[in-house]
């Protein structure tokens, strides 16, 4: 979208300047191109998950949204292998228990073979 305002210059021409973008051409664009900050971060330690974040910030239309959930395959939101919390205080000791287990069995086959 282009108006020519005539502006005088140095010579005997006009200079033709074009208008500047609206906020409806920012937001067409925005919504064509779109805008994602998509954010996955968790916190583990001794491998019982702490945090979890999964978060998403998109401004775009639906259809630019889900060519780019797509493309980086992130449409699945949930996961099957995820655990709830009384399944984790269930499994907790046991874990906790082959961990120090395997630790004592590693340094002892050190200490034995010299390794």
């Amino acid at each position: 979208m282009s108006t020519g305002y005539p502006q005088a210059s140095s010579g005997t021409g006009y200079v033709q300047r074009s208008s500047s973008s609206g906020l409806a051409d920012v937001l067409d664009v925005l919504l064509d191109k779109g805008l994602v900050i998509d954010v996955f971060l968790r916190v583990s330690l001794v491998g019982i998950e702490l945090v979890t974040v999964d978060a998403r910030v998109v401004i775009a239309s639906v259809d630019t949204y889900l060519r780019f959930a797509e493309a980086v395959n992130r449409l699945d939101l949930g996961s099957a292998e995820a655990e709830g919390l009384p399944e984790l205080m269930r499994t907790a000791p046991e874990r906790v228990a082959k961990a120090a287990t395997k630790g004592v069995l590693q340094g002892a086959e050190e200490a034995l073979l010299g390794e």
